[in-house]
């Protein structure tokens, strides 16, 4: 395991509901190539705190390039609603152009 990796898994430990740290922990995971890992990481803070802005993005080009088009757009989609629901209106621009960007293809 890598170091940087261990430390995250120690932070949440100490801070469980820290949704960053999750995301994190997850972005490490995309770096390594463990997608599988990775998507769960994803699936679990999207379960636990679906308000969490970033994860959209990430997680749909995580689906993007598993070539999982479907569940990317359906990411993206649900990631502007809530993106836009949080006033976060770069974000849910951002999630907008990549939804563009798929449905081109």
């Amino acid at each position: 395991m890598n170091t940087r990796l261990e430390k995250l898994k120690e932070m949440e430990r100490q801070k469980p509901d820290d949704a960053f740290v999750k995301f994190a922990i997850a972005q490490e995971y995309v770096s390594m190539n463990d997608d599988i890992t990775a998507l769960s990481h994803f699936k679990s803070l999207l379960e636990t705190q679906p308000g969490y802005v970033p994860l959209y993005f990430q997680l749909g080009k995580l689906y993007e390039r598993n070539e999982d088009l479907k569940s990317a757009d359906d990411i993206y989609s649900k990631g502007i609603t809530v993106a836009k629901a949080a006033n976060d209106l770069k974000t849910a621009g951002e999630l907008n152009e990549a939804l563009i960007l798929l449905e081109d293809e």
